[in-house]
């Protein structure tokens, strides 16, 4: 139902706004990220280069402040970003997307980012080999931050399944973190498993990094070029939807 409804969604449009979700939120229990990460290692999993940022960046900052060894896990490199992009190759757009990822990381004090290379938009075909992948790569002594299971993007929904299996095998603690579930959503939404969610309780200076941090990412929030198939593939409103909510994880 989840992917069924992100695709049905339209991008250019507000989706579930900013003054719909934040009394819900406000309502949520909140959490101090530093009880609930209880581990030496945080592993972000993101299916694309950004999503890392745009989940859980506040959340990674005040880890990394605090000692913890952060680390992001790329699933794909995101070059299907602009399929028809005139002046950028899938391969031009791969390396400009470790490129923005690895200096995002570093505004946000995280040790190692690992490139899996999977196919941008094919992950749901190549999950087995995902899972043994992530099996490699996951500590077991980690707390791993992995894509809500029903985000709605399918990239999004194979990389929480392999990534939750591979955690369950290496005995490693699991956060799931969402990003399109903002837009497709609503407060109360029964397709979401609201007992689950926290709000967690971030410092502004956490925030403030996140928000430098996405500004990094250029080519997903800036125009390629001026051709429309190089315009940017995510709106301001997105944008500003995911830097201005609270996050929030699902234990």
């Amino acid at each position: 139902m989840s992917v069924q409804r992100f695709a049905a969604a339209d991008l250019t449009a507000p989706g579930t706004t900013v003054e719909t979700w934040t009394p819900w939120l406000e309502q949520l229990p909140a959490i101090d990220p530093l009880t609930l990460v209880d581990t030496p290692h945080l592993q972000i999993v993101a299916p694309h280069p950004d999503d890392e940022v745009l989940g859980t960046g506040a959340l990674t900052a005040l880890l990394t402040d605090h000692g913890v060894h952060a680390s992001i896990i790329a699933v794909t490199d995101g070059e299907a970003s602009h399929p028809n992009s005139p002046t950028h190759s899938p391969a031009d757009l791969a390396a400009l997307r470790r490129r923005e990822s690895a200096a995002a990381a570093t505004e946000l004090g995280v040790a190692e980012v690992v490139s899996l290379g999977l196919p941008d938009g094919a992950v749901t075909v190549h999950t087995a080999r995902l899972t043994d992948l992530l099996t490699d790569h996951i500590r077991p002594a980690a707390t791993v931050a992995i894509p809500l299971h029903n985000d709605g993007h399918p990239d999004h929904e194979a990389t929480a399944r392999s990534a939750c299996t591979a955690a369950a095998r290496r005995g490693a603690r699991v956060l799931e973190y969402p990003v399109w579930m903002w837009h497709w959503a609503a407060p109360a939404d029964p397709d979401i498993d609201w007992p689950r969610a926290r709000r967690l309780i971030l410092p502004e200076e956490c925030v403030r990094r996140k928000r430098r941090a996405t500004a990094l990412f250029a080519s997903q929030i800036h125009a390629l070029s001026d051709h429309a198939d190089d315009a940017a593939v995510l709106a301001p409103h997105i944008v500003a939807r995911l830097l201005t909510l609270n996050e929030v994880v699902f234990v």
